[in-house]
Parts: C-alpha cells; sequence; structure tokens
C-alpha cells in the first residue's frame, strides 16, 4: 500500500513540508519500502490518509534518501512516524522515555486516528506535548539506543 501515499525523496522536500503544511498534522513515515513492518504500517496509513485528510498530511521518506533527519531524529529503529504541526515537532509522552517518534507499526487503524485526533486539537490549543490515548498494551517496546556514550 505504500504505493497510495506521496513520498519524499530528497532532504529539500521534507524541508518544503514541514514549512508548507498548514493547520493539519504532518506525519513522517520514516522507513523503508521493502521492509515487513514499514509495510504493515503503510497499509495503516494509506486506509485512514482520507478519513484524516481535513487533520491530517501523510508521507513516507525513504531513511537512505534522508540521513540528516535520520540522524537528527535518531532513527535506529524502522519504522518511525515523527509528527509535526505548522512547522513545530510534536512530541507525544506514549510512557516510554522517547517522546519524539512513533517506533514501529500500529495495531489497529483506531489506534492511529486516534492518536492524529489528539495531537491534532492538542497543537490547535498550543500544546506542543500530548498525552498518547493507545493503550500502552498496543505500544511497541524497544530499548533505546545512546551511540558514542
Amino acid at each position: 500500500m505504500s504505493f497510495l501515499l506521496p513520498k519524499l525523496t530528497s532532504k529539500r522536500e521534507v524541508d518544503q513540508a514541514i514549512k508548507s503544511v498548514a493547520e493539519k498534522v504532518l506525519v513522517l513515515r520514516f522507513g523503508r519500502d521493502n521492509d515487513a513492518v514499514c509495510l504493515q504500517l503503510d497499509d495503516i496509513l494509506a486506509k485512514t490518509a482520507h478519513d484524516l485528510s481535513k487533520m491530517a498530511v501523510i508521507y513516507l521518506v525513504d531513511v537512505n534518501n534522508v540521513p540528516v533527519y535520520t540522524q537528527y531524529f535518531d532513527i535506529s529503529y524502522i519504522p518511525s512516524t515523527v509528527f509535526f504541526f505548522n512547522g513545530q515537532h510534536m512530541k507525544v509522552d506514549y510512557g516510554s522515555p522517547d517522546h519524539t517518534k512513533f517506533v514501529g507499526s500500529f495495531k489497529t487503524k483506531q489506534d492511529f486516528i486516534d492518536l492524529i485526533e489528539v495531537i491534532y486539537r492538542g497543537a490547535m490549543r498550543g500544546k506542543l506535548i500530548v498525552r498518547s490515548p493507545i493503550d500502552p498494551k498496543n505500544i511497541p517496546k524497544y530499548d533505546l539506543l545512546y551511540q558514542g556514550i
């Protein structure tokens, strides 16, 4: 289903998307088109894109094409999903140590829809961090890797 969603293939395109998407949540899925978990996530994103079109814009970003952002967001696990609103990076408290991105695939379409609604409503009120509405048992667990420490 990844062919149904638009792709950003360069740093310039990612920069332009972050600057130009206004009054909607910008969803950037960092991953690879041939990865099984990325394909599972892309399927959920593609199926919800139309339903969320008034609240969100979804793009796919290949981690090999934008190493600057891959390093900036410390994307060591794929897929990782990063959210923005009006050019501002939105953070989400998932009950894990990392609030900057969602790592892994969503278990259900409803989990993703609920998360976008919470981010959108929080952002419209000026919040930069929101609490995740997703059931903690549906959030993938992983260990943070601190390189160079």
